[in-house]
């Protein structure tokens, strides 16, 4: 299993957090509260949250380095459509094997 870690640092973690999470309940097995966050897709996708005053903390696992990629992207880019107002930054720091994209 390799992960990936972003921090994004904002003042409305806790609402980013909790728009992805509602967003995706429909179609995935989703946790959440003000604080936290975890969505299983399925097949060891799992993107886990945590809301915080200083930002949003996402780790990301998945089988393969592949898949981790375009989980990285699909992420970030629906967090960055909630927080329209503002801009996210995502830079991606692997645990396990590979190396990150951005």
């Amino acid at each position: 299993m390799t992960t990936s870690r972003a921090h994004a640092a904002t003042g409305h973690a806790s609402r980013y957090l909790q728009q992805l999470c509602k967003h995706w309940s429909h179609r995935f097995a989703v946790e959440f509260d003000d604080r936290s966050g975890r969505i299983a897709f399925g097949d060891g996708q799992v993107v886990t949250l945590s809301a915080s005053e200083a930002g949003l903390d996402v780790q990301i696992a998945d089988a393969t380095a592949e898949g981790l990629d375009r989980l990285e992207g699909v992420v970030a880019d629906h967090l960055q459509r909630f927080a329209f107002r503002e801009e996210l930054v995502f830079d991606w720091k692997r645990d396990g094997a590979g190396q990150a994209t951005g």
